[in-house]
């Protein structure tokens, strides 16, 4: 994300009260707001202050194919067998160039039911030493929340977290580098696939406890008057 785009969506998120300490958010329940804008907006804050990007980028992408066995007999097989032991440990896989759409989060109600929509993107550089060339690869997924307001058994409402995950049908992977060789190509399908298994968990391994602990800090109080904002808003548009 470039720096004017990062500095633009901070100011945005300056009309929203800090919602990320210990203590509830301060100030948070008097702010008038567009409901949808509102949570959107904090969870987007959210997820700047813990640095989300960085978490991401900072994944060992390499370590996790190998450990998790996704990489072989194909892949693996074709590179042990032509790399040494000092080839292989000199491949890397590092994730670049991250953007998390912090402006077009959306999130949605449905009585006392909620959701939202996180679109991220990013850059997988591949490196392989027998070629001394870095292979550049694209990928792009949405992260999808839910969450919802539930009763206890004197009636309390609270704040109920479900599902956090990738939604596979939006995994989105492709070669961005040009002038690859045919014996390449065959590998780099290979390595799309296995990119689309494994990333996807890596990924919500580091923002699905952020967004845990942003939700968690919401008010009950704030969330029911967002859900009541967000119904008197649709009656309006009737």
């Amino acid at each position: 994300m470039c720096p004017i785009w990062r500095l633009l969506v901070l100011l945005s998120l300056l009309s929203v009260p800090s919602a990320l300490h210990k203590q509830p958010w301060r100030g948070l329940a008097k702010a008038h707001m567009d409901s949808k804008p509102a949570l959107a907006r904090i969870i987007a804050q959210g997820l700047m202050k813990h640095n989300a990007e960085g978490r991401i980028q900072n994944l060992r992408l390499m370590d996790s194919l190998n450990a998790s066995g996704q990489m072989a007999p194909g892949m693996v097989g074709w590179l042990i067998s032509s790399m040494s032991l000092q080839h292989q440990q000199e491949s890397s896989a590092n994730i670049t160039n991250i953007q998390l759409d912090y402006g077009g989060i959306r999130t949605s109600f449905h009585k006392e039911w909620f959701s939202a929509n996180i679109l991220l993107e990013f850059d997988i550089d591949l490196r392989l030493p027998f070629n001394n060339k870095i292979i550049k690869t694209h990928a792009c997924m949405n992260l999808a929340v839910e969450f919802w307001l539930e009763k206890d058994e004197f009636g309390r409402r609270h704040l109920v977290i479900g599902s956090c995950s990738v939604e596979p049908s939006s995994i989105y992977t492709t070669v961005l580098t040009e002038d690859i060789s045919p014996k390449m190509k065959h590998f780099l399908r290979n390595f799309r696939g296995n990119l689309a298994k494994v990333i996807p968990h890596l990924v919500e391994s580091q923002v699905c406890p952020l967004i845990g602990e942003i939700l968690r800090q919401l008010d009950v109080k704030l969330l029911k008057s967002l859900m009541e904002q967000a119904s008197a808003h649709k009656l309006n548009q009737l």
